[in-house]
């Protein structure tokens, strides 16, 4: 009964915080099972302790891989933060298992240490497939740990981590302590939480917001697209928009900024929302 009071509770708290969307959470078709926690030696979500998304910085190389973004991103307190993105298919070399690419909502303590994030990711090596699927991860005093597990504690049997997405629908990610738990919503959903013990109770508010494309690749070849592959400039690019903060006494105002715009470049910049995307290189 204890369990489902807090299901209760979170529902409530989720269409409060404006963690609501009218649409249910909708699976691509055909059907893909749920990919199960993963530890393998994929490339984590997001380097945590890298170093700051300067713009036309170039991209990041470390863990093996290089990683190239688009990101919007405010550093203030708050109990956590939501978006609504477009979900896409961004095409990836073929056959190669240590690529992806990504968007998603971080929200980081203020030494970027302590990290849960939430998003959708097209990654062979993690999914088996070429669709995007919903992922949480998270970091805890710098270190990785894995891919929709480690800790994650789901509660819904329908909208579940690792689960098949549609290309080309929108949906709302959000991610907000409650109780000392970090909680993930996808659309009115509550998918889950990573219990605050994960941090020994130390982590339970967010200092550094940022929602963001990701693209991560072997050093010197970039051809993985981001979004839909359009530049964020270019009309039709993929989009993230609608930010909002969760108990913050400051307005929801990003700061976007694209680490290699000659491949992966931003457009519509707004306090709460931005295009983005790109081909990369070229076709792998």
């Amino acid at each position: 009964m204890r369990t489902r009071r807090t299901i209760l509770g979170t529902a409530v708290l989720a269409a409060t915080l404006g963690l609501s969307a009218a649409a249910p959470a909708t699976a691509a078709t055909p059907t893909t099972a749920a990919a199960p926690a993963t530890s393998h030696a994929l490339p984590p979500a997001v380097p945590s302790a890298a170093a700051p998304l300067a713009a036309g910085s170039g991209p990041i190389c470390w863990f093996g891989a290089c990683y190239d973004y688009v990101s919007g991103r405010q550093t203030t307190d708050a109990a956590g933060a939501s978006v609504q993105m477009l979900q896409a298919a961004p095409t990836v070399k073929p056959g190669d298992t240590s690529s992806h690419s990504l968007q998603e909502l971080a929200v980081q303590s203020a030494d970027k240490k302590s990290t849960v994030e939430v998003g959708w990711t097209v990654d062979l090596g993690l999914n088996g497939d070429l669709l995007p699927h919903l992922f949480v991860y998270h970091w805890v005093d710098g270190q990785e740990s894995c891919y929709n597990g480690c800790g994650f504690v789901p509660v819904s049997r329908t909208v579940t981590a690792g689960m098949a997405l549609r290309p080309g629908d929108a949906g709302r990610y959000g991610i907000v302590n409650i109780g000392g738990d970090w909680w993930i919503f996808y659309n009115q959903h509550a998918v889950g939480y990573f219990p605050g013990s994960l941090w020994n109770g130390g982590y339970t508010r967010t200092q550094v917001i940022t929602a963001f494309g990701e693209v991560a690749h072997a050093a010197g070849s970039t051809c993985e697209s981001m979004g839909d592959g359009r530049f964020g400039s270019a009309p039709g690019s993929g989009w993230i928009r609608d930010f909002q903060l969760m108990d913050s006494a400051d307005p929801a105002r990003l700061t976007v900024t694209a680490t290699s715009p000659a491949l992966y470049d931003s457009g519509r910049v707004t306090p709460t929302g931005f295009h983005l995307g790109g081909p990369g290189a070229g076709p792998c």
